[in-house]
């Protein structure tokens, strides 16, 4: 690999992770030593690309910096589609129409046109005998409350088929193998609860926003249910 494209991997690297990334994170990411690493942010640096950071801590771009995408390789494609199809999948058409969109744009910014390999990909997603499509219709206004960190009422069954009225913060939506389960605050337990999305009667959103910060209830949770963060 030429030192030129070494050096546009190294970016398109580092634009995966919101907080700064060590050294040797991005030498394991991209095959090389660290060494090579700090002599590529410095080549960087010193060309102007916009970084942030020092040897020990970490290296990140700066926010709003655009870094046109490059070629993708055969996995990084077939990744794109298998998510996109698995997406269109969970019965929200918003979602879905989404993920086709997202293909599209980016069959259409590299410089080869891409959409035929993309057609030609022999990786699916078959819909499980277990989907429960009643449910669906509730995935949407749920996934808008947690995107917009608004309050939700809900009519909800348990598994004895109890029914109770409930007044949740929603910060997270889990799409398992044929259910979905959402992680909120509680108002009536006080307390972090999960709700399958398919026991759900009915659901409003109270279009006002919740007390707390989302990522401040999602980093709780993830501690209490030793979950990994995501980068």
């Amino acid at each position: 690999m030429s030192r030129t494209g070494r050096l546009f991997l190294l970016m398109d690297a580092m634009r995966g992770y919101r907080r700064p990334v060590t050294a040797a994170r991005l030498a394991e990411q991209l095959g090389v030593s660290e060494r090579t690493i700090y002599r590529d942010i410095q080549t960087l640096s010193g060309l102007g690309a916009p970084l942030e950071g020092e040897a020990g801590v970490g290296y990140m771009l700066k926010a709003g910096f655009f870094l046109p995408p490059l070629m993708f390789g055969a996995d990084e494609l077939e990744a794109l589609v298998l998510g996109a199809r698995w997406v269109r999948r969970q019965g929200d058409d918003a979602l879905a129409a989404a993920a086709n969109n997202a293909l599209a744009k980016i069959a259409a910014a590299t410089p080869k046109d891409l959409r035929d390999d993309m057609a030609e990909t022999s990786l699916w997603v078959p819909l499980g005998q277990d989907q429960d499509t009643a449910s669906d219709v509730h995935v949407r206004p749920v996934r808008e409350a947690i995107r917009y960190q608004h309050r939700l009422r809900m009519s909800y069954q348990d598994e004895q088929g109890k029914p109770s009225d409930r007044v949740v913060w929603p910060f997270a939506l889990a799409f398992l193998e044929g259910k979905r389960l959402l992680a909120a605050w509680c108002e009536m337990r006080m307390a972090f609860r999960h709700f399958r999305i398919d026991r759900i009667a009915g659901v409003e959103s109270l279009g006002v926003r919740y007390p707390a910060r989302r990522s401040d209830l999602l980093k709780t949770w993830r501690q209490q249910q030793n979950l990994r963060e995501d980068y």
